[in-house]
């Protein structure tokens, strides 16, 4: 793919992120119970993945793999394992199958799958089209997020929903961002974040 046409669809998939997100917490922030959770997620989320170094752990391991030998015949291995890691780790791959679990909400789903094509169209052109076995391994991760959602959805209350969803459109507008080179924001420090609110909702709905 020609470089140019790489950065506008990169550009215009980031505009979309961006807006995405800030729409899903336009549309939650008048329905939440806890009007700081979001801030404390976070702040313990943000503070717990720099501890844990998620990034750097994150982008080791995909520049382990990223870089193709022409000599290799590891290369296909190489790709696989790359897009399977790009495509499984992220706000949109955890948060759109909860909320089409929860909310039968795919805007999120659908969002990621056009980030993927564009890494898919990307990774291609240097591993080849093998890296589409990795649909199997993102349909196994989501599919299971996305039952352990749908089976879980009783013990999900509306609260815990609409502060994961507000703490998860602000990653997902983060990531827009950086796609569109405005700020360079370490979204996956802040994946713990997702974790926080239902675990804070539980908390604060026991007194």
């Amino acid at each position: 793919m020609k470089p140019e046409l790489q950065k506008i669809l990169t550009q215009s998939l980031g505009l979309a992120a961006a807006l995405i997100g800030i729409n899903a917490v336009v549309q939650n922030m008048p329905k939440r119970h806890y009007p700081v959770l979001f801030i404390v997620s976070l702040a313990i989320g943000g503070v717990v993945g720099q501890w844990l170094n998620i990034e750097t752990h994150f982008d080791n391991l995909v520049n382990r793999f990223s870089k193709p030998d022409p000599n290799s015949k590891t290369n296909f291995a190489e790709g696989l394992a790359t897009a399977i890691l790009l495509y499984c780790i992220g706000s949109l791959s955890i948060l759109g199958p909860i909320q089409a679990a929860l909310k039968q909400d795919y805007t999120f789903l659908f969002t990621n799958g056009m980030l993927d094509g564009i890494t898919s169209i990307v990774l291609a052109s240097t591993f080849g089209f093998g890296i589409a076995l990795a649909a199997g391994a993102v349909f196994i991760w989501q599919g299971s997020i996305y039952l352990i959602a749908f089976y879980l959805q009783n013990a999900i209350s509306s609260s815990m929903v609409t502060e994961l969803t507000i703490v998860g459109g602000i990653l997902i507008f983060a990531s827009g961002l950086g796609l569109l080179k405005i700020q360079k924001i370490s979204v996956l420090n802040l994946l713990p974040s997702l974790v926080v609110p239902i675990v804070g909702v539980l908390i604060l709905q026991a007194f």
